[in-house]
């Protein structure tokens, strides 16, 4: 009581005053069982139908709040499931997306070791004939741009050029019998060789791991979740000229 007899600010007087009034018309709109006995008299309603209502209102009202709780119930079950399908799928994604990587990996391990043939073959054409600047140039102009590209995108690319390079170096060499003759070109052409079969299957294994990868992402409803979360899909690694 002391605490109700204190001073009241001045700021809250508008909302105590609005939840008062508002307390005071619903306990003014209550009624009691027997006023509406007393009011069902008056109607010719029976007073065993007056209790008989009360009673099945009361019941509806018992059986709307067990709804409530049941309906609570059921979104916080789903609520949770969910939660945990997104934890689950978020993993499932990150699991498929660094095996993504370390395949890449692999592959990248093999364009490299075809990058650094091409001093090799620099060598091998300089020690033969003096005359092949252009093919020289070129290979040592791919192998630059190897070197230079830091995203998958840009190596794939840059490989292009290490292939093509490759190729007017074999193409040179088929004419070339002296070249042929020679153990290191021999020795050369074996590791080539060597390097892209090892290069084609790090790239089938690549590619079957964007597969799983995308395929992961896209289907319903993991599209919805991989949207949200960033992730995309993957480019697969569609080489070209890479004849031995």
């Amino acid at each position: 009581m002391n605490k109700l007899n204190g001073g009241i600010p001045e700021e809250i007087v508008p909302e105590v005053l609005e939840i008062a009034s508002r307390n005071y018309a619903n306990n003014s709109q209550a009624y009691s069982a027997s006023e509406l006995i007393q009011a069902g008299s008056e109607a010719q309603i029976p007073a065993e139908f007056i209790q008989q209502a009360i009673q099945e209102v009361r019941l509806r009202q018992k059986r709307r709040q067990k709804q409530r709780k049941i309906l609570a119930t059921i979104g916080a079950s789903i609520l949770a499931v969910s939660a945990i399908w997104s934890i689950w799928t978020y993993n499932s994604f990150s699991r498929h997306a660094s095996v993504v990587q370390a395949k890449w990996a692999q592959v990248e391990n093999q364009l490299q070791r075809r990058a650094d043939l091409i001093p090799n073959l620099v060598r091998v054409t300089q020690a033969y004939t003096e005359h092949e600047k252009e093919i020289v140039s070129l290979l040592q102009q791919s192998r630059q741009a190897y070197l230079q590209a830091d995203t998958p995108e840009q190596k794939v690319a840059a490989v292009e050029e290490v292939n093509d390079a490759i190729n007017h170096f074999q193409d040179y060499a088929a004419n070339n019998s002296q070249l042929q003759s020679g153990q290191l070109f021999t020795n050369l052409q074996y590791e080539i060789a060597g390097t892209e079969n090892r290069l084609a299957v790090e790239r089938m294994r690549y590619n079957q791991a964007v597969q799983r990868y995308n395929q992961t992402i896209q289907q319903f409803p993991n599209s919805v979740l991989a949207n949200g979360l960033g992730f995309e899909t993957q480019p697969f690694f569609q080489a070209k000229n890479t004849e031995p």
